[in-house]
């Protein structure tokens, strides 16, 4: 990828250990330089906090589900002492025949 003169340009500060990384990617080749290799690494930092913003979502409709069974009394109460038990039997894989 050849640098484009319309690129913005940001100054930044990286550790000794990540300026390390950079400089060892760009010379394997994975990177033709180093404002390539961080802007594929801000490219991986959005998808991630799409990705999280996405299972966050996801977690608040199965606690709304959650409660809106409690509300309706569909609950089992477990002991303090057998949940360690209730977890395994619930996540134990049903034997085959």
């Amino acid at each position: 990828m050849v640098e484009s003169p319309d690129l913005p340009t940001r100054n930044i500060s990286l550790t000794a250990a990540q300026d390390d990384f950079v400089a060892e990617i760009v010379k394997s080749g994975e990177y033709q330089n180093a404002s390539e290799a961080i802007r594929d690494a801000l490219r991986a930092l959005k998808q991630r906090r799409k990705e999280d913003a996405l299972k966050l979502k996801v977690l608040r409709a199965q606690l709304e589900i959650g409660a809106a069974e409690i509300e309706r009394g569909e609950f089992t109460d477990v002991e303090a002492a057998d949940l360690e038990g209730y977890l395994k039997r619930l996540t134990a894989r049903p034997r085959r025949r």
